[in-house]
């Protein structure tokens, strides 16, 4: 059996630690903050997600995340669904059908209990605080709810804000490790497990 059982709905395995890691997806976990809803991305945010994922300003420090046509996000979007990997629409509780961002929770591997996190938000909806929830509502999801170890980030060195960010939400810098010349490693450690 895979990672995940039919179309990545379950997990349920043992890590390292003897600890068991849940991921169930039936129903998709919908996680709230203050100000946010984190909700199952669908194929009606299509429009929301081409104009983040082709927006200039959001792909400047990305690689091979821009989208050049509607098609190309609508096939994604199917990826998404079908893959192994917990992908949010990031919205305003005041608005739950407009897409502000995205923050995903990939790359899982059970062995290690270990993910890598990754997110983007509109230029509109940033430097208000917004991000920082998401980030830290997903943190306590994966630590608490899921049981992993460890989760990874990837940022580019010049891409200031995600890197205070990081930091700010106790992620320490990994020299050890990089992904390619101009990024940079963190790490945050579940400190319960």
């Amino acid at each position: 059996m895979g990672l995940f059982s039919q179309r990545f709905r379950k997990l349920s395995i043992f890590n390292q630690n003897g600890i068991m890691l849940q991921l169930n997806l039936i129903p998709f976990p919908v996680l709230n903050t203050d100000r946010l809803v984190l909700r199952q991305l669908e194929n009606l945010d299509d429009n929301e997600l081409f104009l983040l994922r082709s927006d200039e300003s959001v792909n400047k420090y990305l690689d091979g995340f821009k989208h050049d046509s509607i098609e190309q996000t609508r096939i994604f979007i199917q990826k998404i669904l079908n893959n192994e990997s917990v992908f949010w629409a990031i919205c305003l509780k005041t608005d739950l059908k407009k897409l502000i961002g995205t923050i995903c929770l990939w790359n899982i591997m059970k062995e290690d209990a270990k993910a890598e996190i990754g997110f983007v938000l509109h230029p509109m909806f940033q430097g208000k605080g917004y991000m920082k929830e998401a980030v830290n509502r997903v943190i306590d999801y994966a630590f608490n709810d899921i049981h992993l170890k460890m989760i990874e980030a990837f940022t580019h060195t010049d891409n200031e804000a995600s890197n205070r960010l990081l930091l700010r939400m106790n992620f320490k810098k990994n020299d050890n490790k990089k992904e390619g010349d101009n990024n940079i490693c963190y790490l945050l450690n579940n400190k319960f497990i």
